[in-house]
């Protein structure tokens, strides 16, 4: 009897110093004064550059400083990184405005915000070269990177714009299969798709592969501004940590004026960070291609959200969402803009 009351005593001690040492490691949320962790999201696509370029040149990581460690992870498409907000597995993430509206009005206003703009543009339908017109791609399959995503959801409102039927199943007049962007140009080269609404460099790559240029977004858009990437916080992360954020802020500034002060440096950062993230180089010509329908911008074009939610809203894919405008909190970003005396950005 005593010595199983002896090995109960050691087994609650073992529990307490186990549960003393998790509670030890997590300090950074807890207030137990060890190192707050930023766990950073971003896709391994060019029209993340900002990102690539803040990660690769050490930035972000300079900026935060010791007292902050910098963790990240990548995606393929928004909705998973959003999956990864919700699930307390992510608190950053570069992202389309797509997914962030979705992940708002799930959430009903109260998950996330976005704080930052990231690039413009970047955005194509490319299809096989004998489709010529919109009335040409009744019975053809086209590709998206996830349903619901930036680009799933341009695709969709275009071709119901257009007079073309689409369902989420993949069913209507025109067939929309939602896959990896990787996937998308072997599906293309292969003959199994017939094109393809992608961002960069998915979409020069699939004119590399014989494909031509259908529709350019940039068109479809007023002055041919619309935002592709911007930067989204777990709203309780930006509440807890406001000065973590803004050290971010500041790096991702200066990862933007570094993108644009020297595009060719940047170009071969963003296709050496490329490589890494995915095994498989990018020839420095495909980002060049690509970079020309770019623009890296801290502004995050909040115009352009609220219309891109209205088409999704139009495809079924998002139910109104009351106070949209609600989802922006730029004040961070335009302290760090104006202690750098920049141009401020506008919520809407």
């Amino acid at each position: 009897m005593r010595a199983a009351a002896l090995r109960r005593g050691a087994l609650a001690v073992a529990a307490l110093l186990t549960v003393a040492g998790t509670a030890s490691a997590c300090g950074d949320s807890a207030g137990s004064g060890g190192p707050v962790e930023l766990r950073l999201g971003y896709f391994p696509n060019v029209t993340h550059a900002t990102a690539i370029v803040g990660v690769q040149d050490g930035i972000f990581a300079k900026a935060l400083g010791d007292d902050v460690k910098l963790s990240t992870k990548t995606f393929n498409a928004g909705p998973a990184a959003v999956e990864a907000l919700f699930s307390d597995a992510l608190d950053i993430t570069y992202i389309g405005p797509g997914p962030a509206t979705n992940a708002y009005a799930k959430s009903k206003g109260q998950a996330v915000r976005v704080i930052a703009g990231a690039t413009s543009g970047g955005a194509a339908l490319v299809v096989k070269p004998n489709i010529t017109s919109v009335e040409q791609l009744k019975g053809k399959k086209i590709a998206s990177p996830q349903l619901g995503n930036t680009q799933d959801i341009a695709l969709r409102y275009w071709l119901k714009e257009k007079g073309l039927k689409t369902t989420k199943e993949g069913g209507g007049d025109v067939s929309i299969a939602p896959q990896e962007n990787a996937q998308t140009l072997e599906t293309f080269t292969n003959g199994q798709i017939d094109g393809g609404w992608v961002p960069e460099p998915w979409a020069y790559r699939l004119q590399q592969a014989g494909g031509k240029v259908l529709v350019d977004e940039r068109d479809l858009w007023p002055d041919k501004k619309f935002v592709t990437t911007h930067v989204l916080v777990r709203t309780e992360f930006l509440k807890e940590h406001p000065d973590v954020v803004k050290k971010f802020l500041a790096g991702h500034v200066e990862a933007t004026d570094k993108i644009n002060a020297d595009p060719v440096a940047a170009q071969k950062t963003v296709g050496d960070g490329i490589t890494k993230l995915t095994g498989k180089s990018l020839k420095a010509e495909i980002i060049a291609g690509s970079w020309k329908t770019l623009e890296f911008t801290d502004d995050p074009i909040a115009s352009s959200l609220l219309e891109g939610a209205k088409h999704a809203i139009a495809v079924d894919l998002l139910k109104p969402v009351d106070d949209l405008e609600n989802i922006y909190d730029l004040d961070p970003l335009n302290d760090v803009l104006k202690e750098q005396s920049k141009e401020q950005v506008s919520s809407p």
